[in-house]
């Protein structure tokens, strides 16, 4: 009875945690990790403040939560799905593609979460800052792996850099997010859509393979 009564209390606070996390990661693509606070989240979840503080234990806590959160629908929404196509200039198509269905899709209400926070932990220093760089990390080695393993498979010219290409292809997708949720429009997305095949019709063996924007 006591063991039932133990796992009904995690099951609610594992609830709780997951309801609390919804929350953040759209308050934080928005406003910023810095926005998060105790307060305004047992307010706005009609929470006891004791109970979600005792979820984290600190703001900083919270915060880092936060971007593991945000990282794990990230993997969800772009990473794993990109894996379903095959390997080589098509899954870096389709990555592209994935990322920037998810930017105008608006999983995160600001756009990229992690456009947001990088903004605003660049230049600071410590855990966060440090959970911050990780995630840009991985993501742009991701790319970069994707993009080596194109080339390698004979899809993209033996001579392409695979770090350059990962840069600009990011720098494009990264551009259409900010324009458009600075000027809430969408046109940005297609000019990134037409950048990033022609830069990846450039590099094809076999231009075919990378079919025009419509």
């Amino acid at each position: 009875m006591a063991g039932t009564r133990l796992d009904g209390r995690v099951e609610r606070g594992n609830r709780t945690r997951q309801l609390v996390l919804s929350r953040t990661v759209d308050i934080a693509s928005v406003e910023g990790l810095e926005a998060l606070s105790v307060g305004r989240l047992a307010t706005e979840l009609r929470l006891s403040k004791s109970g979600v503080f005792a979820l984290f234990g600190s703001k900083q806590e919270l915060q880092l939560a936060t971007v593991r959160e945000a990282a794990r629908i990230y993997v969800d929404q772009v990473i794993r799905p990109a894996t379903e196509t095959p390997a080589g200039v098509g899954r870096v198509r389709r990555l592209c593609e994935l990322w920037l269905d998810y930017s105008q899709g608006r999983v995160f209400p600001g756009g990229c979460f992690f456009y947001e926070v990088i903004a605003e932990f660049d230049a600071r220093s410590g855990p966060v800052h440090d959970a911050v760089v990780r995630a840009q990390r991985e993501w742009a080695d991701h790319v970069e792996r994707t993009v080596a393993e194109a080339r390698d498979l004979g899809d993209l010219h033996p001579g392409t850099d695979a770090g350059q290409l990962a840069f600009e292809l990011i720098a494009l997708m990264e551009t259409a997010n900010a324009v458009s949720v600075l000027h809430d429009e969408t046109v940005a997305y297609r000019r990134a859509r037409v950048g990033i095949t022609a830069r990846l019709r450039a590099a094809a063996t076999d231009p075919s393979r990378v079919p025009e924007v419509p």
